[in-house]
Formats: structure tokens, C-alpha cells, sequence
């Protein structure tokens, strides 16, 4: 049974099976960027790296897209980081959304990057371009995550250097966090990249692993299946690449049913 919901407006008839939960903050990066906060419910549990069905009800009815949890699991709040899509049939009109109004979330999170499709590791790559580096805001705040690995290298690659922003805003809350900081100390490493703009650090982020520049910019060596984990998400060429990197170098991509070297998120391919 759908159970009404009170808007400002009005009456939101929510379907059964979906949380209707009141954005608390709104943050535009870019044009094409925007992060948003809201209420989170409960009894809603998941795990960092995981994704949720959001949406709206547009036009009488619901529609839902896959959505990175970008918070992490013991966050009392629900954090989505997302791209500004001018025709797409939600973004069109979530990125006009502002606090108080009511954002809908299926109940039951998934998704493959999570910690527990790794076996264990030293050192953990979280790949990332765009609007992929949401499930990894999730994970490098997780305390989990420094516990099972001794170093986390993100890196993140965006067209333009404006698009890097959220990145460096989410790396920022960490070295000020109260309990965060001290947990983290110096195992986490940002890299961030564009490739449309002059930068310090320029590229695909596969054909910085492809030279070597990205292991030698960050004092590691190349990737070792012995010691090295990984997880991608990003666009289909770039999973497509940074799978076929990984597999080189002899990493095995795993699952939630069977942890291995690597694991990626293809929920929002198509």
C-alpha cells in the first residue's frame, strides 16, 4: 500500500518499499556537478561502496537511476554525488532539487565496491573518472578501509580542473575530521588528473599507468597481485582499459561471492 507523504506543495503518495527523505543540502560544482545531502533512514544499513535506487516522482511517477552512496556506513546522513544531465529523465530535474524537498530511495542497497570482494591486500588503487569517484568519497572515510590496507591511493580524472573540486573538498574534510585525521595519517593519496586543461598532472589515467609516470609520481612500484588491490569506476572505455591494465599485470578481477585482486562497478554502464 502506497503510504502519503506532506510536501510543501503537496501530498507525495510514496510506493511501497521507498524511503521519502528531505534533502538538507545542495552543493553545485560546475555546470555538469552537484552534490547533495538528505536525511537518512533509521533503518536503512549498507555497506561503504554500495549503491542505492533514488529518485523522483516526476509527472505522477517515480523514476529511479542507480546512485553511489557517497558517505560513508556510520554517516547519520545520506551524501550523492551526480552529474547534470540537461535532457536526462531524472538529472534533469534533481539538479533543481534544494533543501526541503523529498528525494525517494528504494530500500535495499548493492553494488561490487565493496571491501569484502578483496582478498587482502597492501595497497589499494580506488580509479575513478567524473562522477565515479562517489562510491570511493564513501570508502576513503570509512575507517574499515585503513584497517585492511596500509595505503589507499585515489585517483581521479575529469576533463576539466573544476571537476576535480568535489575530490579535493572530500580529501580536505578527512585532514580535518576529528577522528578521521588521526586514522588516516599520511595512507591516503589523492591523484587527481585532467585531460582537457593544463595541470601539473595531465592524462587518462591508463595511459599514466601504461608509462610508468603514475607509479613514479607517487613513489610506488607498478602493480603487483601480491600486494596490489583494486577497484574501478568510471565511463565504459575506462573500465573496459583499467580492467585490461589490471588483468596485465596479473590482477583477477572478483566478486561478492568470490573476493580476488580487483573489483568494478558496472551498474552505471549503458
Amino acid at each position: 500500500m502506497n503510504a502519503p507523504v506532506k510536501t510543501e506543495n503537496a501530498e507525495l503518495i510514496v510506493p511501497e518499499g521507498v524511503y521519502a527523505e528531505t534533502v538538507l543540502s545542495v552543493t553545485h560544482y560546475t555546470d555538469r556537478l552537484f552534490r547533495f545531502r538528505m536525511t537518512r533512514p533509521a533503518g536503512f544499513r549498507f555497506r561503504s561502496g554500495e549503491f542505492a535506487m533514488i529518485g523522483l516522482m516526476v509527472e505522477g511517477k517515480p523514476i529511479y537511476r542507480a546512485y553511489s552512496i557517497a558517505s560513508p556506513s556510520w554517516d547519520e546522513e545520506l551524501e550523492f554525488f551526480s552529474i547534470k544531465v540537461p535532457d536526462g529523465p531524472l538529472t534533469q530535474h534533481l539538479q533543481k532539487i534544494k533543501p526541503g524537498d523529498k528525494v525517494l530511495m528504494r530500500k535495499k542497497p548493492t553494488g561490487t565496491l565493496v571491501l569484502d570482494a578483496l582478498t587482502p591486500g597492501k595497497r589499494l588503487y580506488m580509479f575513478s573518472t567524473g562522477t565515479g569517484i562517489a562510491p570511493f568519497a564513501s570508502l576513503i572515510r570509512d575507517p574499515e578501509t585503513y584497517e585492511k590496507f596500509e595505503e589507499v591511493i585515489l585517483t581521479h580524472t575529469c576533463r576539466e580542473v573544476a571537476e576535480l573540486q568535489y575530490g579535493f573538498d572530500l580529501v580536505d574534510e578527512i585532514r580535518n575530521h576529528e577522528f578521521l585525521a588521526e586514522l588516516v595519517g599520511d595512507k591516503l593519496k589523492h591523484y587527481a588528473t585532467v585531460t582537457r586543461e593544463d595541470y601539473p598532472f595531465q592524462g587518462r589515467i591508463t595511459d599514466l599507468m601504461e608509462s610508468g609516470k603514475l607509479y613514479a609520481d607517487l613513489g610506488v612500484p607498478p602493480l603487483d597481485p601480491a600486494v596490489d588491490r583494486g577497484m574501478i569506476c568510471g565511463s565504459t572505455a575506462m573500465l573496459k582499459d583499467t580492467k585490461a591494465l589490471l588483468e596485465k599485470a596479473g590482477l583477477t578481477e572478483g566478486a561478492n561471492n568470490k573476493p580476488a585482486e580487483f573489483v568494478i562497478e558496472r551498474a552505471f554502464v549503458g
